[in-house]
């Protein structure tokens, strides 16, 4: 790999041009210094969408097309790559990578199973290219906003952080592979990391135990696929305990598209309270002190956001960082271990619902892990 200066273009590689590979060559054309320079998909249909999306912004002239990610790997024309394939090729397409110099951005889930988390961070470890993980829930402006006021003390201690997400459905991928747990590592899993990450980030303390309720009530029940019903969740509440004594809990509908705001966020403790709430980017502040019903309201909004896309700017903003930290030489601001926490903490929820009792994270974990936020 030639060396990456602040003169010199960060070439990207895209592995997977679905949905979220069409977000990421969006977000990266706006990237100062950056080019598309290879595409991998086995899809011929994905394949030629990106193909169009980078001749839409000319931005095609010299972009390879590989039908399997490791001809993109053996071609060498790569700084960068972001794996956007389907869940459960994360740990595979991973295995192929690590081993190489190239500099990764892997979209959540990290992998769809504990095992094979732990796995890619055994294998990762003394390697010098960065791994980033996709949790751009981070870089939501207000969400961002509510993290800085929380780690500033503005609440107090945090003891209570409740995060409700109430959307739509599942959307719809190629070969349908999101339909089946097996694929995507359970709803809590696939969505839901993002939350957990969150909540990670913000109470900035280990989770050891988590209970959850959930089920599919209403989503994809008249669906089949060579004769297979769905089987993904689409309601669930999930409680994370923590080891300092706070407490979070998430929320989460997908049948529920008649909402004011998709996710909402609130962090209390005994000085006072803070919300953020997407879409309307409105953040949301109040002291105790001030009396009942004192709260300040304000819209949040990053200037430097030049591709608001599907995730309210985050996604550009986390393009921002890691193509910072390449030049540098920094750590990944989001990395391994924070992908598999956010994974973990997931499949103890989906373990907790099934067998009807609270799951240690240290019966999926080993108790040496390094917690969250570790670098």
């Amino acid at each position: 790999m030639a060396s990456v200066t602040d003169q010199t273009p960060l070439r990207y590689g895209i592995i997977g041009s679905g949905m979220m590979g069409i977000e990421h060559i969006n977000n990266i054309l706006h990237v100062p210094g950056a080019v598309v320079t290879a595409v991998a998909d086995p899809h011929e249909g994905s394949r030629n969408w990106a193909s169009a999306v980078l001749d839409a912004a000319d931005a095609d002239s010299g972009v390879r097309l590989f039908d399997d990610h490791r001809e993109l790997v053996d071609a060498d024309i790569c700084d960068v790559v972001v794996v956007a394939s389907p869940n459960m090729t994360h740990a595979e397409v991973l295995r192929d990578l690590l081993p190489s110099d190239l500099h990764i951005l892997v979209e959540k889930p990290l992998c769809t199973t504990v095992p094979d988390c732990l796995e890619i961070l055994d294998t990762a470890r003394d390697r010098e290219a960065l791994v980033w993980v996709g949790l751009e829930y981070r870089y939501m402006p207000p969400v961002a906003r509510l993290v800085d006021a929380v780690r500033a003390g503005d609440v107090g201690t945090a003891r209570m952080l409740a995060i409700r997400e109430h959307r739509f459905p599942f959307l719809r991928k190629v070969g349908d592979w999101n339909r089946f747990n097996r694929n995507t590592g359970g709803t809590l899993v696939e969505k839901c990391c993002h939350f957990f990450d969150l909540m990670n980030l913000i109470l900035d303390d280990r989770p050891v135990r988590v209970m959850a309720s959930g089920a599919q009530d209403v989503n994809h029940l008249d669906e089949r696929y060579d004769g297979e019903v769905p089987d993904i969740l689409d309601n669930a509440f999930v409680i994370v305990e923590y080891a300092g004594g706070a407490r979070a809990m998430l929320d989460l509908c997908m049948f529920a598209e008649a909402s004011r705001h998709a996710e909402e966020l609130s962090v209390v403790g005994e000085l006072g309270k803070v919300e953020a709430f997407l879409p309307s980017q409105e953040f949301v502040q109040g002291r105790r002190s001030d009396g009942i019903g004192a709260v300040n309201a304000e819209i949040i909004e990053n200037p430097a956001v030049a591709y608001q896309g599907f995730h309210h700017g985050s996604s550009f903003l986390e393009h921002l960082d890691l193509a910072a930290a390449v030049r540098s030489g920094a750590p990944p601001e989001v990395g391994i271990i924070d992908g598999l926490w956010s994974v973990a903490i997931g499949a103890a929820a989906h373990q907790s619902l099934e067998e009807g009792r609270p799951v240690m994270l240290d019966e999926l974990l080993p108790q040496d892990t390094p917690p969250p936020g570790s670098r």
